[in-house]
């Protein structure tokens, strides 16, 4: 097992992300410097459980983010420090139909359902 990353880009900006792709995070998370250059504001605050327990409540936008694999609009959470990794959570793999495969530490089509 290893750690997996995949470049994109945030709302066609010029500037590429690498993020780590995180299939025990719901939502994409930014660092500030890469939410900012994207042109991302925040739109709403939401309360967000860390792996610890502890509660944070955090600004999230909406962002268009492109990948290899495709393109989907998905909810975003701005951090306010440049000291995190970008994340790409399961609400964007799940809008393109992707999975992460742990073993082969690819991304690959799921089984869509309606």
């Amino acid at each position: 097992m290893g750690l997996t990353f995949i470049e994109g880009h945030v709302n066609d900006s010029k500037t590429q992300v690498r993020f780590l792709i995180d299939s025990g995070a719901t939502y994409t998370l930014l660092p500030k410097r890469a939410w900012q250059e994207a042109g991302l504001t925040p739109q709403r605050e939401e309360d967000f459980e860390l792996a610890d327990g502890t509660i944070v409540r955090q600004p999230v936008s909406e962002g268009l983010i492109s990948v290899p694999q495709g393109v989907a609009h998905t909810p975003i959470v701005l951090c306010a420090s440049d000291e995190v990794e970008p994340l790409l959570g399961v609400l964007f793999l799940e809008a393109l139909g992707l999975v992460l495969n742990p073993f082969e530490r690819k991304l690959q089509k799921m089984k869509l359902r309606i």
